[in-house]
């Protein structure tokens, strides 16, 4: 796998890897290529579904569940 050297990051930008890289356990070569393949990879419709499915099972909701909760408690 080819190595890429970064320079003259920001360093507000450096700082919020930093933050996110600790924020997600991740070392920070890994948290920025992942934020890279996030940006540079196309993902088709059936791939952006799935992992909102995914997410949604994860949490026992679906965005339907959390619009109407939140409506709900905006009405109370």
């Amino acid at each position: 796998m080819p190595d890429l050297t970064l320079k003259d990051i920001p360093e507000s930008v450096y700082k919020r890897l930093k933050e996110r890289a600790e924020d997600n356990h991740r070392p920070l070569e890994q948290e920025a290529t992942q934020i890279l393949e996030a940006a540079l990879i196309d993902r088709s419709a059936e791939d952006v579904i799935a992992r909102a499915e995914a997410l949604n099972r994860r949490l026992g909701r679906t965005f339907p569940d959390i619009v109407n909760e939140a409506k709900r408690k905006g009405r109370a």
